[in-house]
Formats: structure tokens, sequence, C-alpha cells
């Protein structure tokens, strides 16, 4: 479906290419942008739960930063929610889980621009965790744990590789990322659990300031 989304997009844009118009790749453009994360975990190293995806907000600010006509550089600051919902067996009885993290991502992303429609964006992330919510739930109870993480061993700090797309449609932009953490969210040594990466998709809209 989203494949077949940008598709449509890509013809719309080159449709528009071939009637003329304003090409801005060689000028520095501030926006800002919001949307969604579809979100789940990899590399669990043994834990033993089944982990499903979930949704979380995003959105934030971006800067395009040209280098000559079909190159430059696109760095973001986002805030970006991501996590899992989890389910499993306690003493025979079934249990639910859901983590949702919290994050402030900072993407510096290389950029091509073959067309003034079309940009494609790949590199390192840098991530800041602020905030994490767990939920539990069995068959009687329900307990909600939130956390600022004042703890200071905790690895708070990851990195991880984001690429995608752009479709450039005057002001307005819609992008895909997908993205992944090259390091595992506990880095203090704990045999704390779930121990685990973020892996995540991610789809928004967003609108140009030309400079």
């Amino acid at each position: 479906m989203i494949t077949a989304v940008f598709v449509s997009l890509t013809s719309f844009s080159i449709a528009q290419e071939n009637i003329g118009g304003t090409d801005n790749r060689e000028k520095m453009e501030f926006g800002l942008k919001a949307g969604v994360n579809y979100s789940n975990v990899y590399d669990a190293q043994g834990e033993k739960f089944n982990a499903d995806p979930k949704l979380g907000f995003a959105g934030g600010a971006f800067v395009e930063i040209p280098i000559g006509k079909y190159f430059g550089v696109q760095p973001e600051v986002l805030i970006s929610q991501k996590g899992f919902k989890a389910s499993g067996l306690i003493l025979g009885d079934m249990y639910y889980f859901t983590r949702t993290t919290t994050y402030i991502d900072i993407p510096l992303q290389f950029a091509f621009k073959p067309s003034e429609f079309i940009t494609i964006v790949a590199g390192p992330q840098y991530s800041y965790l602020i905030n994490q919510r767990d939920v539990f739930a069995n068959a009687t109870t329900s307990i909600a744990q939130e956390q600022q993480f004042q703890n200071e061993n905790l690895r708070k700090n990851i990195f991880g590789v984001v690429g995608g797309l752009d479709i450039n449609l005057r002001h307005v932009t819609i992008g895909a990322r997908v993205g992944w953490d090259v390091q595992n969210n506990r880095g203090d040594g704990t045999v704390a659990t779930p121990r685990y990466k973020n892996a995540w998709y991610q789809v928004t809209v967003g609108f140009k300031l030309y400079k």
C-alpha cells in the first residue's frame, strides 16, 4: 500500500517537473514536520516474549543545506515515540506488556536530489532517551510505570541509522523513513530486561519555509 502511494506521488512529481516550476534545490530551506512511527524491537537476545509493533508520534523541525544542485545535508530534530507490545505467560497466566519510549532524535542525513520533487536521504542518527512508560496487565491487575531516567548509569544516548525518501510538492513534503538502532537500549551492565534495539518505519508530512 505504502509503495503504491509513493509510486503514484513520484509519477505526479515527474509530471509536474515536465510542466515546469521553481527549482529550490540550491536554496537553504527550513521546515516543520509531523507524523507517526510504526516501531518494534529486534535482537532481543533470548528474551522469551512475542513483540508486536506499535504506533507513536514523530514530529519536529528540519533544515535542508545544499551542496550544489544535486547533493546536500539534511539535519533534523524530532520528538519520536518508539516501543513495542508484548505478551507471554507467567506461571501459566497470560500477560500483556506495552513499552513507549520517547526520544529526541537527531538524524544527520546526506541528501541526493535527482529531481526538484524527489530527495533521497540516508545517514547516522543520535537519539537521547527522555521518557519511558511501561504498562503491564494480566487477568487481575494493570500497572503503569513512568520514568524520567534520573539514573546516569543507564544508557540514554543511542546511535542508529536512517534512510528514506521525500516527495517535494511546492511547500509540502511527504516523507518516509526506515531506521534502526545499532546499540542496545541498556548500557549499564545490569541484567534488567528486556534488552533490545529499536526498529521503526516513519511517515511524516512537512511544511517548508523558504529562505
